[in-house]
């Protein structure tokens, strides 16, 4: 039976090349290609795939975390795996939380890309060695861990947004926003801003250029 596969990725050029790839195998096929959330719900409800393989950056519009959680609420939800260049933790949980099954990297071997492909259309969860021992670390890690909502504060900061600007982002008052300051402070053992960004980043938490989500 040949695996139905539809791809989201925002770059023409890059797309063509996995299409190439994958309708070069015997079992696999692409049915359909899609740039953003309009095209990609468009593509999924007409051709209703087994897969979708998912990019994280859609440029400006929703991100590839928001485009996995509107396929995946749809009536006949397809199985999402994740490729991407990026493998932050903040990156990893908001496409795993919005219901990818698996998350690949863009350097991985077509074997290894074409197997995992198979694996998501079985129901498996597929994950880059890197993504397993990201998730590997937060789970053994004695340190707190850093919440989803601690995330987005340290990627406003990283922005350079201010408190009253994160607040109104944020629809929190500034008093809330220092309160998760003062515990990524805390959590992070630093004491600046600045000291947040450049450990969140050292640490893999966020990336240097998160703002590329869109």
């Amino acid at each position: 039976m040949t695996i139905r596969v539809v791809l989201v990725d925002d770059h023409p050029v890059v797309r063509a090349g996995l299409s190439a790839l994958i309708d070069g195998t015997d079992d696999l096929a692409v049915v359909g290609e899609a740039s953003d959330l309009a095209s990609a719900r468009s593509v999924v409800v007409q051709e209703r795939p087994d897969v979708v393989l998912m990019d994280l950056n859609l440029g400006r519009g929703a991100g590839g975390a928001d485009v996995t959680a509107e396929l995946r609420a749809l009536d006949h939800p397809p199985r999402v795996l994740v490729l991407t260049t990026y493998d932050t933790e903040a990156d990893i949980l908001r496409a795993l939380d919005a219901g990818a099954s698996g998350y690949l990297l863009k350097d991985a071997p077509a074997e290894e890309l074409f197997a995992g492909i198979r694996a998501t259309a079985r129901g498996e969860t597929v994950l880059a060695p890197s993504v397993a021992a990201t998730l590997v670390r937060r789970t053994a890690s004695s340190e707190p861990a850093i919440t989803e909502r601690e995330v987005e504060v340290l990627e406003l900061l990283a922005s350079g947004l201010g408190n009253k600007e994160m607040a109104r982002e944020l629809l929190v008052s500034e008093a809330t926003v220092k309160s998760h300051l003062s515990h990524i402070y805390t959590k992070l053992g630093v004491d600046t801003r600045a000291g947040a960004v450049a450990a969140a980043i050292e640490r893999r938490i966020i990336r240097r250029t998160w703002l590329e989500r869109g």
